[in-house]
């Protein structure tokens, strides 16, 4: 468990408080000691050794306890300076363990980190309650906040002394003795049942795989395809074979190209039945314990469910809120979807195939509709779509929109030969450092996210940023280009957007930095991001072939755009469905729920289309239940992406377009560099002038605007 979810304190503070020497020698010094090296300092990967891991968190949580008990015992006065900005500096050595044993965890997980996971979760929890909990310390806090105007607070720093006294609250900290004691329990119970969940998940993604050996195995498969497959196969010991991983960007393009229905049918149920197979790694026990144990905390803490107590300091509010938001879009998305499969089932008929549409046909039979109706083979697309060229056009993007350039570095240490690192400046200025991660290994976790290793402030500095993009690409053969579809190109270029949301931050409280922001706005920068994929100025320096180097035709490009609403069916309805079985789930309080049970008859009150499933089911929902992030918030998406979809036709409105100087200085002033300092309604005000309006988003997705 992330201690910056609780307490949301310093990141890794360069000359701030360290342990003595004794017991840095005792407690793995690398992974304690302040960061050295250039940019001021970076992360040691080069020196980690994962038995230091529990000794290195013992450590840090002692000496994150003594500056806590320093600043809860000060005998003078509390002021903002003596309580509220020391917090800020408190926690430094645990934010430097904490950040690299979460990239061991997350990347390069092993039997070894796993069983420290499974030790050290629960005392992780536990250090963050004594925080919480501590009665001296939150009286101190109070005191700033509700002394905040009389003090003189500017509108940062009251920001900030809210921000912590609301954490505490939020925690229990107004609690009786007894309830702050079993809200400590559950989370305790809780850390452990996330790190069992996230461990099952990962077993079942790392011990599935599907190999190949015939031609009539591959038939339909691309070139690149089977490439990556033989690779992963040569990887994991099989040469001659080619490997069907356990993961989305193995098993997508399988089911978009396989022409072998069984094949497909076998890996559509492999991939869904990931954590719910009845065996050892089955997580609807867990997910059970989970819910239970949310729904008591929530009660304890004062409210009626566990999604209330997550929404009340969301940009939604409330539940009512986001379900709103959610069944404005439903009934559309559902009615497209039969649109879809009807057109699927045309052409299946028509091909005297004998098949009624299935999940597992969706993807492959929607490539037949694409070409047909809009004579679009995506495969033909994927071949200007290289990985490294792609890359290069999301920083000349950034550069033209905000200013930022990016030049490769070695002279860091990473944690992976597969890891990539830049340096980014703004104005010739160092902004920050960006590494990426782009490739699939046995120990990393399946999707695409960003991390902070370091978060920009000013308290002490100027402290520059460290961002991260990890991705899932299977890795292909050596001298091989790495060829990504349409739909895995816009996911690198989201996640870029959260990095440039760190990249950009300006502000002076590492707590306040960057993407600390509510989940249902933390979205909407790397949502924006997106936009600037399959404008022709990227399309044409950077979507190249892979063997002739010429630029995507602009014919070609024009046919992307025609087809930008193909398919929203599936892609809505897959994304909404998790997101309403979530809200639902958690709305549900302390009933007792089957999770398969409950996920079917939900489904089937929604009006869920039988050919296709949620993006995320239940058992395999590492966004609700490998930790509190996205519990009862996988709304979020859509929340943000209503805000994204108004201000991306900010830009096309404009002169500029979606290059327009004027609209990106507003971008950068009122949303990517503020973090948290501003309330967030009041900040996209600012930036667009007016409310969001839902409309840009429906017309996006082809869907009736009323």
């Amino acid at each position: 468990m992330d201690r910056r979810t609780f307490l949301a304190a310093s990141t890794a503070l360069v000359g701030a408080a360290a342990l003595p020497l004794p017991a840095l020698a005792a407690a793995g010094a690398p992974l304690l000691a302040p960061w050295t090296g250039p940019y001021g300092g970076v992360p040691p990967f080069d020196k980690v050794v994962v038995a230091d891991f529990a000794p290195a968190l013992e450590a840090g949580m002692a000496q994150h306890l003594k500056e806590i008990e320093a600043i809860a015992n000060n005998p003078a006065p509390p002021t903002f300076e003596n309580t509220i900005v020391a917090l800020e500096r408190s926690g430094a050595v645990l934010d430097r363990v904490e950040t690299i044993y979460g990239v061991w965890g997350s990347t390069l997980s092993t039997p070894e980190v796993r069983e420290i996971e499974t030790a050290m979760a629960p005392k992780m929890a536990a250090h963050g309650d004594a925080i919480l909990q501590n009665a001296k310390l939150f009286q101190r806090i109070e005191a700033v906040y509700e002394g905040r105007e009389a003090a003189g607070l500017n509108p940062e720093q009251s920001r900030l002394a809210w921000r912590h006294w609301n954490r505490f609250v939020r925690a229990g900290a107004k609690l009786d003795p007894a309830a702050k004691a079993r809200v400590a329990e559950i989370n305790g119970e809780l850390a452990q049942a996330f790190t069992t969940f996230s461990q099952n998940l990962l077993a079942d993604e790392t011990d599935y795989v599907l190999y190949l050996k015939t031609e009539a195995e591959l038939r339909g498969l691309p070139d690149d395809v089977r490439s990556a497959a033989a690779a992963a196969a040569e990887e994991r010991g099989r040469p001659g074979e080619y490997a069907i991983l356990n993961t989305r960007s193995s098993m997508d393009p399988f089911l978009t190209y396989s022409e072998r229905r069984d094949l497909r049918e076998k890996v559509w149920r492999t991939y869904y039945s990931r954590g719910d197979n009845g065996d050892a790694h089955d997580n609807n026990g867990v997910i059970q314990k989970i819910l239970k144990l949310r729904a008591e905390r929530a009660k304890l803490l004062g409210y009626p469910t566990h999604a209330h107590w997550r929404l009340e300091a969301a940009v939604a509010k409330t539940p009512e809120a986001a379900m709103e938001l959610m069944m404005r879009v439903w009934p559309s998305a559902v009615a497209r979807v039969h649109e879809e499969v009807a057109e699927m089932q045309a052409i299946a008929d028509a091909e005297k195939a004998g098949v009624k549409i299935e999940p597992w046909d969706y993807r492959y039979y929607a490539e037949k509709v694409r070409a047909d109706r809009y004579d679009l083979d995506m495969n033909e697309v994927k071949a200007y779509l290289q990985l490294d060229k792609l890359v290069d056009g999301m920083f000349w993007a950034a550069g033209e929109v905000y200013g930022m350039s990016f030049t490769p570095v070695t002279n860091v240490p990473v944690q992976h030969p597969d890891v990539r690192v830049w340096e980014v400046k703004r104005g010739g200025g160092h902004l920050g450092l960006f590494y990426f991660d782009p490739y699939a290994r046995a120990g990393k976790r399946s999707g695409a996210w960003m991390n902070a290793y370091r978060s920009q402030q000013k308290l002490d500095g100027p402290i520059t940023p460290i961002v991260s993009n990890n991705s899932n690409f299977v890795k292909p053969a050596p001298g091989e280009p790495v060829l990504i579809s349409w739909d895995d190109a816009t996911t690198l270029f989201h996640e870029f957007g959260h990095a440039i949301h760190g990249l950009l931050s300006n502000v002076t409280y590492p707590s306040l930095a960057g993407t600390s922001v509510p989940r249902d706005y933390v979205e909407f920068p790397s949502q924006v991001n997106e936009a600037w994929l399959p404008t022709r100025q990227v399309l044409s320096r950077f979507a190249l072939h892979h063997e002739t180097g010429e630029p995507m035709p602009e014919e070609l490009a024009k046919k992307i755009e025609r087809a930008s609403t193909f398919r929203q069916g599936f892609d809505v309805t897959e994304y909404l469905a998790s997101a309403l079985i979530d809200m639902k789930l958690h709305l549900a309080g302390d009933a007792d729920i089957d999770p398969d049970a409950f996920e079917r008859e939900e489904l089937a009150k929604l009006g869920m289309p039988a050919e296709l499933p949620m993006r995320h089911r239940t058992p395999q929902f590492a966004h609700v239940f490998a930790s509190d992030g996205y519990s009862a918030g996988y709304y979020s998406y859509l929340w943000a992406e209503v805000l994204s979809q108004d201000a991306a036709e900010a830009f096309k409105e404009s002169p500029g377009g979606m290059y327009d100087e004027g609209v990106a200085k507003r971008m950068v002033d009122h949303i990517l560099s503020v973090g948290d300092t501003v309330d967030q309604a009041e900040a996209y005000r600012a930036f667009r002038g007016r409310d969001a309006d839902v409309g840009a988003y429906l017309r996006d997705k082809g869907f009736p605007v009323t």
